[in-house]
């Protein structure tokens, strides 16, 4: 059975020219289901079955014990351990349903994010680059912004990661999609931003604002880790097997599948999406200062 989010994201990706196999390998559902949630005007419904027994229930009370000892046990190591003869791939897809029940914590998912607090600012690049505005591909930077309360976020391409550029960037997120100003944005040690300390124009920016503008420690990814899953989500989700003309024609795209998807979807975690969270991450947030070019 499909979910919601994902029949949206079948007629999505088929709306962006992708076969129906790239579709399949992209959602992680069989060709067959592709081809029903695209002749299908709502998402499937299908009747529970009775539950049946399964070869691995004789074997799954002891893998559990087993895991609640060593979480990260290699599955072919469990298998020798309780006696398993049959399928290796039936035996792996069993251990990585009851895994996560082990596992501990992401650090990134225990942290409490108080709303209004901070938005995490990042770089991502798309493998093999972008267009330019000749339409010619270049390791053009995409600048990614997501509040750590509700994860919502919203990138936009830049010419160049200069100091000048990426503080026209933040300024652009902020007053178009974020449309309030949290108390701290947080960065790591991008050269355009700071390295000892910020550059001039970030901390003057910062001020204008009205908000501190930090980098994280060295080697502390929890720090920047919602921001580098947003970076991670559209390397899987959005870059591949979409083709663009130009900085325009990505910005578009990029709008829509942040609207669309990225910000529509049910967060595992927080169970809730993105776009509901926001709300209570804007009222706590402060109003946007008045223009001033000289920032930009």
């Amino acid at each position: 059975m499909i979910s919601l989010e994902e029949w949206v994201q079948i007629r999505y990706l088929r709306g962006q020219g992708l076969s129906l196999r790239k579709i399949a390998a992209e959602v992680g559902c069989a060709k067959k289901t592709v081809e029903k949630a695209l002749a299908s005007d709502s998402p499937p419904c299908y009747k529970p079955r009775d539950a049946k027994g399964t070869s691995f229930d004789p074997f799954e009370s002891q893998v559990r014990e087993l895991l609640a000892e060593t979480p990260q046990l290699n599955a072919k190591v469990l298998a020798q351990r309780v006696g398993w003869t049959g399928s290796d791939s039936w035996f792996r897809k069993h251990v990585a349903r009851i895994r996560p029940e082990y596992m501990p914590a992401d650090p990134v998912d225990t942290l409490t994010h108080a709303p209004g607090r901070e938005i995490q600012c990042d770089l991502t690049f798309a493998p093999g680059g972008l267009p330019d505005a000749d339409g010619v591909y270049r390791a053009l930077p995409v600048l990614v912004m997501a509040a750590s309360h509700s994860r919502f976020a919203a990138a936009c391409v830049l010419p160049s990661r200069t100091t000048d550029d990426l503080i026209a960037g933040m300024w652009q997120l902020i007053t178009r999609d974020f449309q309030a100003v949290p108390d701290r944005l947080v960065w790591d040690h991008e050269s355009g931003i700071g390295k000892a300390k910020l550059c001039e124009p970030v901390a003057a920016f910062g001020g204008a604002l009205g908000c501190r503008i930090v980098q994280t420690p060295p080697r502390d990814p929890e720090s920047k880790g919602i921001v580098e899953r947003t970076n991670g989500y559209m390397k899987r989700s959005f870059f591949p097997g979409r083709r663009f003309s130009d900085p325009v024609d990505v910005q578009a795209q990029l709008d829509e599948w942040f609207t669309t998807i990225a910000n529509a979807r049910v967060h595992t975690t927080l169970k809730a999406t993105p776009a509901d969270l926001f709300a209570a991450d804007q009222r706590a947030m402060r109003p946007l200062p008045p223009y001033e070019a000289s920032w930009v």
